[in-house]
């Protein structure tokens, strides 16, 4: 089981740059621009920073912040923002969360998992 939290990847719209953890260069490169896209949509439109992570049990969490005196970071279209992105990028999402848990936590897959 993994120990702490590992970051997938990250936006931040104080430094304008992306973030994909060098550990996650394997997957496919069209994973890899959705997931650029995702969040540097997001802190275009939100403000602040999104990072994507995976906890002890594999689920892949999003995770918003924003300076203490940001006044421009909008905090209920933040919460809007992660629910639409968690509902149209569902697939997108489960499918990675099923990559981590098989790769890196080791977990196996029961045949019933894969007919879903």
């Amino acid at each position: 089981m993994c120990k702490k939290e590992i970051v997938l990847c990250g936006s931040s719209a104080y430094t304008q740059k992306y973030y994909l953890n060098e550990e996650f260069a394997s997957l496919p490169q069209g994973i890899k621009d959705e997931l650029k896209i995702m969040c540097v949509l997001y802190t275009e439109d939100i403000g602040g920073t999104l990072t994507l992570v995976f906890d002890k049990q594999g689920s892949l969490r999003f995770q918003a912040a924003a300076d203490e005196g940001d006044l421009l970071y909008d905090e209920i279209g933040s919460v809007l923002k992660i629910k639409q992105l968690q509902r149209t990028k569902q697939e997108l999402l489960e499918s990675l969360e099923l990559y981590f848990k098989v790769f890196y936590l080791g977990i196996a897959l029961e045949e019933e998992d894969l007919e879903d």
